[in-house]
């Protein structure tokens, strides 16, 4: 994601509710590359350093998958000047959502 001034909190970095956001969505499709359709049962961010940067990236990956729950955990960074710094990290544990097909 791209820094832009709106997405700041009032000192200037990128708000906690984003990092967050990006933190479930990374992970969600992680998940949902694995299980296919997923919605988010519980997460937690670990916000390490204040998020300043040109843009924002993050990296989750399937730690556990099952048939009813998901394990994931990611990473956040952000990117200025050709360098990458580790800002958030993030688990979340996804419940499987049922297609709605008949049996």
């Amino acid at each position: 994601m791209p820094w832009r001034a709106e997405t700041g909190q009032y000192s200037g970095f990128l708000h906690a509710g984003l990092v967050g956001a990006l933190i479930d969505t990374a992970c969600g499709f992680a998940a949902a590359t694995v299980v296919g359709r997923v919605l988010a049962s519980h997460f937690s961010v670990n916000c390490l350093r204040p998020a300043v940067g040109e843009r924002f990236v993050g990296r989750a990956r399937v730690v556990k998958p099952g048939r009813s729950q998901v394990f994931t955990s990611c990473e956040l960074f952000a990117h200025s000047a050709g360098q990458e710094k580790l800002v958030a990290t993030g688990e979340t544990l996804l419940i499987v959502v049922d297609t709605g097909e008949a049996a």
